[in-house]
C-alpha cells in the first residue's frame, strides 16, 4: 500500500481554510453558487464523494452516505488514465522508447506459439487507445479471462477483430499488457513504480491494487484510490505534468499525446486519447477518466477547473443513467464559473 505521506491531501487549502478572509475571493463565490447543486446531488443514490477545484484549490467537497472524500475506493477503469501516466513517464525516463514502439519484442515469451502476424504490428500507442485490434477482455469476456492462469498470454492470445491501428475495442487486457511491459523494462512492480514516481506529488495514494497470478499489477481496473488523490492527480495533468511546487512528473508532451482524439467508443461517441476520453459537457471541452459506477476524474482545462466524483462501483453508470447524471451535475458546476 502506497501510505500518505505527511504532506497529505489535509494540507491542500479548503473552504474553512480561507473562509476568514474579509473579502471574498472567486473560489469562495464558487463555493457558495455550487452548494445547492451539492445538496441536491444526494439524490443522486449511487454517488459517494465529490471533490471540486478550481485554480489550483480544493472549493467544495462532499460525501454522501456516510461516505468521505478521504477513504479510498475503486476506482475502476479510471486506473487507465494513470497507466497511461506511468506508460509516458517511463518514456520520459528511456525506459520506452516511444508511443510507436513494437510490443512484441517486449512481450516475446508470452507470444502465442501460432502468433497472428499482426502481433508484430501492435504498439504501445495501439494498447493506449485501446486499437490493438486484439478481441476484448472488458465486459462478457472479463470473467472468463481473469478466471486464466496467465492473463497477459490470454490477452495476447485473444483472435484478432481488426487491424492493429482499427476501430476501438475497449479491453483492460491491453492496459494489463502495459503493466507487464512496464513490469518488465523496469525490473520493479508497478507499485513500486508508483511509488517512486509520484512521491512529490501532495495527496496522492493508491490505497490497494489488484495482481494477477504472476503477480503483475492489474493494468486498468481494481485500484482503490481516495477521491482526494483522484483530484491530485487531475490537477498534476491540468498543471501539465508539475506539481503545485513546480516538480515535473509527467512529460508535457505526454499530456498533449494523450488528450489527442485518436477514435471513438462505439458505444457512446465519445472520443478517445491515451487513456482518456474526450468530450463536450456544459459547453466546455472536457478531458476525463471513467471508471465503472461512476468513477469520474473530469478536468477542464480552459476553466482551470478539476471535479473527481466517485461511485457505488457495483453499479453499471452507462446502462441506469448514473453516469449521463454525474455528467449533468458537472454541467451544473461549469455553469457557475
Amino acid at each position: 500500500m502506497i501510505q500518505m505521506n505527511r504532506r497529505s491531501i489535509l494540507a491542500l487549502p479548503l473552504l474553512a481554510g480561507f473562509a476568514t478572509v474579509a473579502r471574498a475571493t472567486e473560489n469562495e463565490i464558487l463555493a457558495e453558487r455550487v452548494a445547492p447543486l451539492l445538496d441536491r446531488a444526494e439524490g443522486l443514490e449511487p454517488l459517494k464523494a465529490v471533490v471540486i477545484a478550481r485554480n489550483g484549490r480544493v472549493v467544495a467537497e462532499r460525501g454522501y452516505g456516510g461516505n468521505s472524500p478521504s477513504r479510498p475506493t475503486n476506482i475502476k477503469s479510471a486506473s487507465k488514465s494513470v497507466v497511461s501516466a506511468m506508460v509516458g513517464i517511463a518514456i520520459g525516463k528511456g525506459l520506452l522508447e516511444s508511443a510507436d514502439q513494437k510490443i512484441a519484442p517486449l512481450l516475446r515469451a508470452d507470444l502465442p506459439a501460432d502468433a497472428d502476424p499482426r502481433l508484430d504490428d501492435v504498439t504501445i500507442g495501439n494498447l493506449l487507445s485501446m486499437q490493438a485490434g486484439l478481441g476484448r477482455t472488458s465486459g462478457p469476456n472479463y470473467g472468463r479471462w481473469v478466471a486464466s492462469r496467465n492473463w497477459v498470454r490470454a490477452a495476447l492470445a485473444m483472435p484478432f477483430e481488426d487491424d492493429p491501428g482499427g476501430r476501438m475495442l475497449y479491453s483492460t487486457g491491453s492496459t494489463h499488457l502495459l503493466s507487464a511491459i512496464l513490469t518488465r523494462v523496469s525490473g520493479r512492480t508497478m507499485l513500486d513504480l508508483a511509488r517512486e514516481w509520484f512521491d512529490p506529488l501532495d495527496g496522492f495514494a493508491i490505497g490497494g491494487w489488484e495482481r494477477d497470478p504472476q503477480g503483475i499489477y492489474l493494468g486498468g481496473n481494481q485500484m482503490a484510490m481516495s477521491t482526494h488523490s483522484l483530484i491530485a492527480f487531475g490537477e498534476l495533468y491540468r498543471n501539465g505534468g508539475r506539481t503545485a511546487e513546480g516538480t515535473r512528473i509527467v512529460p508535457a508532451d505526454w499530456i498533449e499525446q494523450s488528450w489527442q482524439p485518436r477514435t471513438r467508443s462505439p458505444f457512446n461517441g465519445y472520443r478517445y486519447g491515451y487513456g482518456w476520453f474526450l468530450h463536450g459537457i456544459g459547453g466546455q471541452e472536457v478531458r476525463f477518466a471513467w471508471g465503472h459506477g461512476g468513477q469520474m476524474l473530469y478536468i477542464v482545462p480552459e476553466l482551470s477547473l478539476t471535479v473527481a466524483m466517485t461511485s457505488d462501483e457495483n453499479q453499471r453508470s452507462a446502462r441506469n443513467g448514473h453516469r449521463d447524471d454525474l455528467n449533468a451535475l458537472l454541467a451544473g458546476i461549469i455553469a457557475q464559473i
